[in-house]
């Protein structure tokens, strides 16, 4: 899956996409299951990821974890916050301090809801609901709080939006998340917009886009602002894509953040699997090809 860099341009913004997608702790999180979403630790020694499919937890869906040590990852665990229900899409805050993740657990809103633990010496605190300002009786997904901890980035098929799923934005102010709307700008579409992350800079949004979820191929886009609004994205290049498998689940890993990780599936795969990729931003608008 090795190949050169190349160039995505999207609203005068250039991402750079290098070298190999490298698997993820195989055995550990890429199993013959099917893992999505990984979020790394600011200090890169946990690992969180959810799994439909894996044998061992209290749901369908559950959220998986792994530790890091001595340059090894731990043997996976349920964590503890899974309920019988649905819970997936972790994503580490920028601080390590909280996980937010969706789940249709009873107490939300209605459909998959957005939630946040805090993380604690022991392991995870109490789990905590994000309230009508971001959840709806709709579904959403895929949280992720900027790198600067001022936005909530995350997906719905609420009623309002440009069709299936959009992407919104939640301000931060006073601590408090304020009230979500759909981004600014052309990025959603009729089709499904879902899965998003932003990159180090905190304005490039990395997302995944689908026609249709059952008969479509799922890529991964990017996108970033133009005096505040977004414009459609640019399909990414390999091997954040193949034209052979679905990619999407991506997530700014902390640990590294000129690094993404995304699931995907490829193919001689069981599943999706978990992969990091390396990638650029512009300095001064321009990024040198190596």
């Amino acid at each position: 899956m090795c190949v050169q860099a190349q160039r995505v341009v999207q609203n005068e913004a250039v991402v750079w996409v290098d070298g190999a997608a490298e698997l993820f702790a195989p055995g550990v999180a890429s199993t013959s299951a099917s893992e999505i979403r990984l979020t790394l630790s600011p200090d890169g020694a946990m690992a969180l990821w959810f799994s439909r499919d894996r044998r061992g937890g209290p749901g369908g869906y559950d959220i998986w974890m792994a530790r890091r040590r001595d340059g090894r990852w731990s043997a996976a665990t349920p964590v503890s916050f899974n309920s019988p229900q649905r819970d997936f899409d972790p994503a580490f805050s920028a601080d390590g301090r909280y996980v937010y993740f969706c789940s249709d657990r009873p107490g939300g809103l209605g459909g998959d809801d957005v939630y946040r633990v805090p993380v604690t010496d022991e392991g995870f605190g109490n789990v905590e609901p994000l309230g009508a300002a971001i959840n709806s009786a709709s579904d959403e997904f895929a949280p992720m709080l900027s790198p600067a901890g001022d936005r909530l980035l995350f997906s719905s098929d609420r009623t309002g939006g440009a069709g299936g799923h959009d992407l919104y934005l939640a301000p931060m102010s006073a601590g408090k998340l304020q009230t979500a709307r759909p981004i600014a700008g052309g990025i959603n579409t009729v089709a499904h917009e879902f899965d998003a992350t932003f990159l180090s800079d905190g304005a490039t949004i990395v997302f995944a886009r689908a026609q249709d979820f059952d008969k479509a191929r799922v890529d991964l886009f990017a996108a970033a602002p133009h005096a505040g609004r977004y414009g459609t994205g640019t399909r990414l290049p390999p091997p954040a894509n193949h034209d052979e498998g679905d990619s999407y689940g991506p997530m700014l890993d902390w640990s590294q953040p000129d690094w993404f990780t995304l699931s995907a599936r490829r193919p001689g795969s069981g599943g999706m699997d978990l992969y990091r990729v390396h990638y650029r931003l512009p300095a001064n608008g321009v990024v040198e090809a190596p």
